[in-house]
């Protein structure tokens, strides 16, 4: 957009700075959020986030200079790591555990529809030619805070969390609210939950100490902040941040960059929806997050390859390879829907006892948001400099990540947290 580079720039330095600044939010808001889970509840840590989402998007909208564009991305950075952290712990925390992975893997579909929405205004707003063309998609991000911020009102509290201060009555009326009419469920749910919160909110978890203090709380620590990581690593957000960049790497530039980007985020919320639907409660966590890293070791090498042997420069650039390439852009988002993108808010959440959950889903999150500022620094700056080599980065990341996921990952599909709790800790003692 001409008006946005004419009033900020368009060096790589400042496009990291962009990013990475609200990825640095993100992190310090997913460092909090873990604080203002215990002490106010998931429902308005979330109402929180929004608030802060409000104030972000109104500065970054409103910017008249770098500076204020800046804070403002730490401002909206700071609501996304709360909410990132908060509402897959809200999810999985009223879910029954046979359709937990379906609703907490929605978090990632919403995501992608996020992105469709975002790439669709950004290419609709590059045929404004006046400064409304970035701060009209910088403004539509207070309407879904907004929404987001009176609709948590008519949510219930989580009734783990009820149990936790002590407001058990408020607790078991949630949960008869969650099951309908089939008291007996309800009530057998209630008495379990009751009996394990009560067991151990007398030992909860406010020193990030305890979340290695033993060998089986510290592989639940390495499994949930490991699958973080790894998510960052599969490379996935420096097609969603720079993918028009990577598309003029393969011939495709100016608005058509824009338009493939468009059509690009489309296919992966298509594959998200049918992978939550029909694979993730059935095969589990571990399988789809083996098969991610193995296909992104193949389509990184394939693309760095298109890359390394179709330079834009050369005057024998091959049009079919170059389409190839779009191709494994593509794929990746496809495979990273079925793999990483619902598995990791899952898996995440799902791992930690009651006593430690908020504060290791917190620490957690931090991890993704901390390799996501990374990646969003130094992304522009290796598409340009170091070029197909960049890629291969991370073919060596992601078949690290398989070797890793296959020896010490466990599976958590359908258990409930009670039992997770001694499965854990049978692994690792043995």
């Amino acid at each position: 957009m001409d008006h946005y580079t004419a009033r900020f720039g368009d060096n790589p330095d400042m496009k990291g700075a962009v990013v990475s600044t609200f990825n640095g939010g993100c992190f310090f808001g997913a460092a909090g959020a873990g604080w203002a889970n215990d002490k106010w509840g998931r429902k308005r840590t979330i109402q929180i986030g929004c608030l802060f989402a409000i104030w972000g998007g109104a500065m970054q909208s409103g910017a008249s200079n770098v500076a204020t564009l800046l804070v403002g991305r730490i401002i909206g950075g700071l609501a996304i790591g709360i909410l990132s952290m908060t509402v897959p712990l809200y999810n999985t925390e009223i879910a029954p555990p046979k359709i937990r992975g379906f609703l907490v893997g929605l978090t990632q579909q919403m995501l992608g529809i996020g992105f469709i929405v975002a790439n669709w205004v950004g290419y609709g707003s590059s045929f404004i030619k006046s400064d409304v063309s970035w701060r009209m998609p910088l403004g539509l991000q207070l309407v879904p805070a907004a929404l987001l911020f009176f609709g948590t009102h008519f949510l219930p509290y989580s009734p783990r969390w009820l149990l936790e201060v002590g407001r058990d009555e408020e607790a078991r009326a949630v949960v008869y609210r969650l099951h309908g009419n089939d008291k007996a469920s309800a009530e057998k749910e209630f008495t379990q939950m009751y009996d394990a919160i009560k067991a151990e909110v007398s030992v909860k978890s406010r020193r990030l100490s305890d979340l290695w203090a033993t060998r089986a709380m510290a592989r639940r620590t390495f499994v949930a902040v490991g699958v973080q990581v790894f998510c960052q690593l599969t490379g996935i957000n420096v097609i969603n941040y720079y993918g028009p960049q990577m598309y003029t790497s393969l011939g495709v530039t100016g608005s058509k960059a824009l338009l493939v980007q468009g059509i690009y985020g489309a296919i992966g919320p298509i594959a998200n929806l049918f992978f939550i639907i029909f694979v993730l409660d059935r095969v589990g966590r571990k399988k789809p997050l083996m098969f991610g890293a193995a296909s992104f070791v193949v389509t990184y090498s394939i693309l760095a390859a298109i890359l390394a042997t179709n330079p834009l420069d050369s005057p024998n650039v091959n049009a079919a390879a170059q389409r190839a390439g779009i191709a494994m852009i593509f794929l990746t988002s496809i495979f990273f829907s079925l793999s990483f993108g619902p598995v990791s808010w899952v898996l995440a959440s799902e791992v930690f006892p009651t006593a430690t959950r908020s504060l290791g889903t917190s620490v957690a999150t931090c991890s993704n948001w901390a390799f996501n500022t990374l990646i969003g620094q130094v992304s522009p700056l290796g598409i340009a400099k170091v070029q197909w080599k960049f890629y291969m980065l991370f073919v060596c990341l992601n078949f690290v990540d398989l070797i890793l996921i296959t020896m010490f990952f466990p599976e958590t599909k359908g258990k409930n947290f009670k039992f997770l709790l001694f499965a854990l800790a049978y692994i690792t003692a043995t």
